[in-house]
């Protein structure tokens, strides 16, 4: 897998490309017995229940997902295990793919039954589609558990997991590890030092850029400092345009990478069999977190397996999941007052200090727009 993968999204939309009659969808959507629609329902009980929307979705018996990568946050885990549990088949096209591949795919394969029915995106990317009116509403049981700032409050999207953004090394090709924006400005990591994906495509690499900011005298109003840093590494020479990915570590070629805590911490894990010690650190002095939003396709071809696919991944046991992948459950505090969180997978999570703060719609609007027009130029030459 890449890591410059899914989860991000896009800056504008491409036009919507015309659909060849073999290419479309069936005629019929999917419907329960007494003739309720899934792809209108708002909440399982507009079909019934959990049962109806369970019976309806087996019925389609196939989801199509996209950019979902099986070694992202245990993602290999979560398709197995609904799979198992529902007998439907998952496809996932373009496992590497970014965010704004997810949004292009929906966009010029509207009405074709090779659409994408669900999505993974960058919090700030679920906004863009939400705005391109291309999600559907739909409350999973546990809507009311989600923390009020991260969920659309119609439902289009909401956070399902997410993290710190965190540098990872090879400490067997690296003297010294970083452990702080500031180190990476050091002479001694000259080409060392990559990035995960660009960051106008890519939400893992815009938080990197954005968590540069903070430890730069930026704030959620203002990313333009992380731009200027990752100006001065390309500068002296420490940046590396190469995108980092399990496979670049493994060859030398990005010993140092920023990336989502949760991802490096799995890599950590998936290195020790091939003798590579990659160590994580999250730095003090730009402490960014962020969510990935689940959303359903507007005109998914399966949409009740499109809804079912949202109930677990928002279940106790989808959550779990996610935690077991290193990554921090959106329901995490529900769940601990709940007493269903994992608490062994809980304590292997990376160390951080603090409550974690998020941008607003308008600032990663903002944010956005200013990576758009300045990322190329700043580590341009």
């Amino acid at each position: 897998m890449t890591l410059s993968l899914p989860r991000t999204a896009a800056l504008g939309a491409i036009a919507a490309l015309t659909l060849s009659a073999c290419g479309a969808a069936p005629d019929t959507a999917s419907t329960t017995a007494d003739g309720k629609n899934a792809a209108t329902a708002t909440s399982a009980a507009d079909l019934g229940g959990l049962a109806a929307l369970e019976k309806a979705a087996k019925k389609e018996g196939a989801l199509n997902a996209i950019a979902l990568p099986r070694d992202w946050a245990n993602y290999g885990a979560l398709i197995d295990g609904f799979e198992k549990k529902y007998g439907i088949k998952i496809s996932v096209e373009n496992p590497d793919g970014a965010s704004q591949d997810e949004i292009n795919a929906v966009t010029s394969r509207k009405g074709q039954d090779r659409a994408p029915d669900v999505l993974d995106l960058g919090s700030s990317f679920a906004i863009s589609a939400a705005q391109q009116g291309l999600l559907a509403p739909y409350k999973v049981a546990s809507f009311a558990d989600i923390p009020s700032g991260q969920k659309d409050a119609q439902a289009r999207w909401y956070n399902d997991y997410g993290g710190y953004i965190s540098i990872g090394c090879d400490a067997k090709r690296v003297k010294s590890c970083p452990t702080t924006f500031a180190d990476l400005l050091k002479p001694q990591y000259k080409g060392q030092v990559a990035l995960n994906g660009n960051p106008t495509k890519s939400g893992s690499a815009f938080g990197g850029v954005w968590a540069a900011a903070l430890a730069n005298g930026g704030s959620f109003d203002d990313i333009q400092p992380g731009l200027d840093f990752f100006k001065k590494l390309k500068d002296n020479g420490n940046y590396t345009p190469v995108e980092s990915t399990p496979a670049t570590v493994e060859k030398g070629e990005t010993p140092i990478s920023i990336d989502w805590d949760y991802l490096n911490a799995g890599y950590a894990e998936e290195f020790k069999s091939k003798g590579v010690d990659w160590k994580v650190a999250v730095p003090s002095d730009g402490q960014f977190s962020q969510y990935y939003s689940q959303a359903i396709n507007k005109d998914a071809p399966h949409p009740a397996a499109a809804r079912l696919w949202q109930e677990y991944l928002y279940s106790a046991e989808g959550q779990n999941l996610w935690l077991k992948g290193y990554a921090r459950p959106a329901l995490m505090t529900a769940m601990e007052k709940a007493g269903t969180l994992d608490k062994t997978a809980a304590a292997k999570l990376p160390e951080v200090s603090g409550t974690p703060s998020f941008p607003t719609e308008a600032q990663q609007d903002k944010a956005k727009t200013v990576l758009g027009q300045g990322w190329a130029k700043a580590v341009s030459g």
